[in-house]
C-alpha cells in the first residue's frame, strides 16, 4: 500500500476550488486536500472526489478508467463505487473515503471526508439461511466470508480452513515476499482481530472430511460437525507432486500456503544454487525472486518454449530470452530423473548442481469432498450462471468451479486469484437470494524480475496471437490480442494500464450484447410463461422481424411483463 505521509503531494489545493470547465467529461484530475491526495472525477453534470489510491496495492486511481459510477484501478482491475467509496470488486477488499464536492460558481470545491453507507439490512423471511458454512480460508472462501457481512447478514458464518494460517495474499508469496521486497506483515490479508470483529468462527487445521447433502452437515477429520443452511465450497486446488526418487528431501519446496513461504524464504536466506522444477507463471517468478536474492537459478521443464501454451511462441520466447539477461539457466525438453542432497539428474543424464528445489509443475482442483457429496464434476464442479452446484444450496468458487462462460460460449475453469475473490463474493450474494449472474471477465498479472505482464478474458486455445507493439530486449510496451476462429477471445498488455481496462470493459460489452432475450430463453425452454403470455410472444416472434426482439433486453422485457401481466414470470 502507498504512504500517504511519505508521498509528493501533487496538483491544485482542491479545497481553494478548480474551474469545472478544466475538468472534461470522463476525466480525472490529481490534487490534495488537507495534506492527503484527491483526485476530482466528472461524469457528465456531476462531480465526485475520492482517495487517490487504490486500498489493494496503492495504484494511483487517477490512472483508471471511470465506468458510469465507478473507477477502476489501472494495476489489477479493482473496481470502487465514487458515491460511497465502496470496493464493488476484488482484489480490492477495503473501501476508499469519498469526500463532498460542491459546485459554485463555476468551480469545484471538495470538502471533508463522507461517512461510508451503514450495511444494507439483511432479510429476515424464512427463506434467509440462518448458517453458512464456507469450505476453504483462501481468496474465495474470505471473500465470501466478507461479503456476508457487506450485505448486511447477520446470522452464524464458520469458514473451515484446511491450513495453518488465516487466509493471505498468495500471489505475493511468489513475488514481492519471497523476493525480500515485502515484509512477512504484508502477507495476511486482514488483522488478528478481523475476523471475531466480523462474528465470522474461522477455524484453522479444519479438514473437511464429508458432506451430508441431506442432514446439511459438514463433518470434520476430527469427528466434530458443522450444519448448515447454505454452503460454499472453496477448496481450491493443489500443488502436484514430483514423483521421482529424492522427491521427499528437506530441501524440496512447494509453494502455495504461507507456511510454504515461510519455510522457502528461510531456506532461500541460507542457498546458493537452486533448481525451478517447472516454467509455469509461479515457477519463473520463484525463479525472477530467487535471482533477486543473488542466487543462482536453473529451471527445468519439458516444454520447448516457457508458457508457449498460455502467451503463444514469440512471448515465450521473450520471457527466455527476459530470464536469462538475469542469468537464469534453462533446461528445456527434459524432465527431473531424480534427487538428492547436492543436486539433480536429469532424464538426459545431465547433472545440476543444487541445495534447493523448488516444485511448480502445476495444480490440480480439489475435488474429492465434492465428489463424496455426489456433486456434478467435469474436470472441476460444475456450476450454473449463478455459481449454484447440482445439489441445491451448496454453491462452489475459486480454482474447482467450472462455469459457464459467456465470453467464450464455453465452460471454463480458472486458476486466477481475482477470479476466486470475484467468485466468492457473487456466492455470497447469491446465497443471500440475489440471483447475480457470474459474469466477470478473468484477469491475473504476474512480475518477473523487471517485466510485468497483465491478462484479460481467458483463451484455452486460440489460433492466433497478435503483437502490437515492441516486445523484446530493447523495450517492452505492446498488445498482444488472442483469437480463435476471428473472435478475439483476451489480451495480454505490457506497461499499457489503461489499455487493459478498455479491453475489459469491451468484453463486458460483449456480452452484454449476447444476452438473450426473454422470447428466445422462452424459445430455448429456459424459462415458463403463463399461457397469454406464451401466445403472445409465439404471435409476435411470426410477425415481428426477428431484430426487434434482438433489440430487447432481457431486463427490459421482464420489466414490462411485471408492469403489464402480474405472474407473467413463473
Amino acid at each position: 500500500m502507498t504512504d500517504i505521509a511519505t508521498t509528493t503531494l501533487a496538483g491544485p489545493d482542491l479545497a481553494m476550488g478548480v474551474p469545472i470547465s478544466e475538468i472534461g467529461d470522463g476525466a480525472m484530475l490529481l490534487g490534495h486536500v488537507s495534506g492527503e491526495p484527491v483526485v476530482l472525477a466528472r461524469r457528465g453534470h456531476e462531480l465526485f472526489a475520492f482517495d487517490a489510491f487504490c486500498t489493494h496495492y496503492g495504484a494511483p486511481l487517477v490512472d483508471g478508467l471511470l465506468v458510469e459510477d465507478t473507477v477502476r484501478c489501472p494495476w489489477h482491475h479493482a473496481c470502487f463505487s465514487m458515491r460511497t467509496g465502496e470496493a464493488i470488486r476484488a482484489p480490492a477488499l477495503d473501501p476508499i473515503a469519498c469526500r463532498r464536492v460542491e459546485q459554485r460558481d463555476g468551480n469545484a470545491y471538495v470538502g471533508e471526508k463522507l461517512a461510508l453507507p451503514a450495511p444494507p439490512r439483511s432479510s429476515t423471511s424464512a427463506s434467509m439461511p440462518q448458517s453458512i458454512v464456507i469450505v476453504g480460508g483462501g481468496a474465495a472462501g474470505n471473500a465470501a466470508a466478507e461479503m456476508l457481512r457487506r450485505e448486511g447478514y447477520t446470522g452464524r458464518i464458520t469458514m473451515l480452513s484446511a491450513d495453518q494460517s488465516p487466509p493471505c495474499d498468495r500471489p505475493n508469496l511468489s513475488k514481492g515476499y519471497l523476493a525480500g521486497m515485502s515484509p512477512a506483515e504484508s502477507n495476511p490479508l486482514r488483522p488478528p482481530d478481523f475476523y471475531k470483529e466480523q462474528r465470522i468462527e474461522l477455524k484453522l487445521n479444519a479438514r473437511v472430511a464429508s458432506i451430508d447433502t441431506t442432514k446439511r452437515q459438514a463433518r470434520l477429520a476430527d469427528g466434530t460437525s458443522h450444519g448448515y443452511d447454505a454452503l460454499l465450497l472453496a477448496t481450491g486446488a493443489e500443488p502436484v507432486r514430483l514423483d521421482v526418487p529424492g522427491s521427499g528431501l528437506p530441501h524440496v519446496h512447494y509453494l502455495r500456503t504461507l507456511a510454504d513461504g515461510d519455510a522457502l524464504v528461510a531456506k532461500a536466506l541460507t542457498s546458493q544454487r537452486a533448481v525451478v522444477v517447472g516454467a509455469s507463471f509461479i515457477g519463473l517468478e520463484v525463479a525472477s525472486s530467487l535471482r533477486a536474492r543473488n542466487i543462482a537459478v536453473d529451471v527445468v521443464a519439458p516444454d520447448d518454449v516457457p508458457m508457449e501454451r498460455i502467451l503463444g511462441t514469440e512471448v515465450g520466447k521473450f520471457v527466455r530470452a527476459l530470464h536469462e539477461r538475469h542469468g537464469v539457466t534453462f533446461h528445456l525438453g527434459t524432465t527431473v530423473a531424480s534427487i538428492d542432497e547436492r543436486g539433480v539428474t536429469l532424464k538426459t543424464g545431465e547433472r545440476v548442481a543444487a541445495d534447493l528445489v523448488v516444485v511448480g509443475i502445476g495444480v490440480r482442483p480439489a475435488l474429492s469432498l465434492a465428489e463424496q457429496a455426489g456433486l456434478a464434476i467435469d474436470r472441476g464442479v460444475i456450476v450454473d450462471e449463478y455459481l449454484e452446484t447440482s445439489s441445491p444450496g451448496i454453491f462452489a468458487a475459486g480454482d474447482i468451479a467450472r462455469w459457464p462462460d459467456r465470453l467464450t460460449g464455453e465452460r471454463i475453469r480458472v486458476e486466477h486469484w481475482v477470479v476466486a475473490e470475484r467468485q466468492g463474493q457473487t456466492a455470497a450474494r447469491n446465497i443471500l437470494g440475489r440471483r447475480e449472474r457470474f459474469e466477470a471477465i478473468p484477469f491475473f498479472w504476474t512480475e518477473q524480475h523487471d517485466f510485468s505482464l497483465a491478462y484479460v478474458g481467458h483463451a484455452e486455445r486460440f489460433d492466433k496471437a497478435e503483437i502490437e507493439g515492441q516486445l523484446d530486449a530493447e523495450k517492452h510496451e505492446c498488445t498482444i490480442t488472442y483469437s480463435r476462429g476471428g473472435k478475439k477471445l483476451a489480451v495480454a498488455l505490457v506497461r499499457r494500464d489503461l489499455e487493459g481496462l478498455v479491453a475489459e470493459v469491451e468484453f463486458e460489452r460483449a456480452i452484454r450484447a449476447e444476452q438473450p432475450t426473454i422470447v428466445t430463453r422462452w424459445r430455448r425452454g429456459e424459462i415458463r410463461l403463463t399461457r397469454t403470455w406464451s401466445r403472445t410472444c409465439a404471435r409476435f416472434t411470426d410477425r415481428w422481424p426477428v431484430r426487434f426482439w434482438l433489440s430487447i433486453s432481457l431486463k427490459r422485457c421482464a420489466s414490462f411483463v411485471k408492469s403489464s401481466s402480474a405472474g407473467a414470470l413463473e
